[in-house]
Formats: structure tokens, C-alpha cells, sequence
């Protein structure tokens, strides 16, 4: 298993995009600190760069990191969540310029899920999560249901020795405030 990851890492950190197994569908993901890297994604799904995309993190202290100020609700929020969280931040940083929102924001979400924290931890730092399909097409519930566009496109790709079909749900959003206010954008 280590040998898979290594080679995966190896690809990431060099600027490569990657199709892997997130711990909600499948991925399409990069290094979140490569504006490069995250340009790629844009290109490969055919997405307007006005619609930010998803980091994932493996530790809740990363938060620290990657987000100015962290809304005392977030810390139980992502601690707690049963179910995969994904949560809008107010403001980002020490990331690619181009993976936050108009607005400074920056949607993370801490994964759970023991494949893809293997990833995320080992790339010891964040990486981009956003669905392994065409802007506006579906989301593939199977690695066989990804389009040809994508596979022959991404630079490298990423299998679960375990299987390839997954829970296919996406994740909670939920977008936080500075005080406290809070909105479920999909639940």
C-alpha cells in the first residue's frame, strides 16, 4: 500500500494531476498550494474558474494552516460530523490564489475515511478534492462510469487495492460565518 501512495505523492508534489478514490467519489485532485497544479483541474474538467473547488485535509490541526480565522463552531462541526463535512471558511490562506472563492473563501473538509487520509497525510499537506467528471455532467458512482475525457487526461491515477466502486455521496456543505452564523448548502 505505501508503494501506491509513494508514486502518488511523487506525482502531486510535482505539479501532476491525480484520479483517486476521495472518501466520498471518485476524485479529481492536485497539490492545493500549486496554482499550476490547480489550473490543470480546471482545464481537464472543463470548469469555469469562477466555481472553487474542495481541499482536503487528514489532521483537524491543518485548520490552523490553511484558514485566518476559525469560527468556534468549526472545530465541533468537523470533529463530530458522522458523515463527510465539507465546510466553507470566511477566508483562506497558504493556498493557490486560484482554489479559493471571489471572496477569500476556502471550502476544506477533514477526511475520515482510511484510504484517502493515507493520501492526504502522506502528501503532509493539503490536496484538492472536486468530482472526477465533466463540469456539469454527473458524478461517476464507479471508476468504470468516468469518462474517457478524464482518464486519458489526468496525469496519473489512483486505485484502492480494496475495490473501485464507492459510497458515491457526496459530502455535506455547510458555509460558516464569523459569528457563529451558519448556512447547509447541501445536505
Amino acid at each position: 500500500m505505501l508503494e501506491l501512495y509513494k508514486e502518488a505523492v511523487t506525482h502531486l508534489k510535482k505539479g501532476d494531476t491525480l484520479l483517486y478514490p476521495s472518501d466520498t467519489i471518485w476524485g479529481l485532485g492536485c497539490d492545493a498550494r500549486n496554482e499550476k497544479a490547480v489550473e490543470k483541474l480546471f482545464q481537464l474538467k472543463q470548469r469555469p474558474e469562477n466555481k472553487s473547488f474542495i481541499v482536503l485535509i487528514s489532521k483537524i490541526e491543518q485548520l490552523t494552516e490553511y484558514v485566518t480565522e476559525i469560527p468556534e463552531l468549526a472545530w465541533n462541526l468537523v470533529e463530530y460530523a458522522e458523515k463527510p463535512l465539507t465546510v466553507i471558511y470566511p477566508k483562506g490562506k497558504n493556498l493557490a490564489p486560484n482554489l479559493m472563492g471571489a471572496d477569500g473563501s476556502i471550502a476544506i473538509r477533514l477526511v475520515k475515511d482510511d484510504f484517502c487520509k493515507g493520501l492526504v497525510y502522506r502528501m503532509e499537506r493539503a490536496i484538492v478534492s472536486t468530482s472526477a467528471n465533466l463540469s456539469g455532467q454527473p458524478s461517476p458512482s464507479s471508476f468504470a462510469e468516468i469518462s474517457p475525457e478524464i482518464t486519458s487526461n489526468v496525469d496519473y491515477i489512483l486505485k484502492n487495492p480494496k475495490g473501485e466502486n464507492l459510497n458515491a455521496q457526496p459530502s455535506q456543505i455547510v458555509k460558516l460565518g464569523l459569528y457563529g452564523e451558519f448556512e447547509f448548502l447541501r445536505k
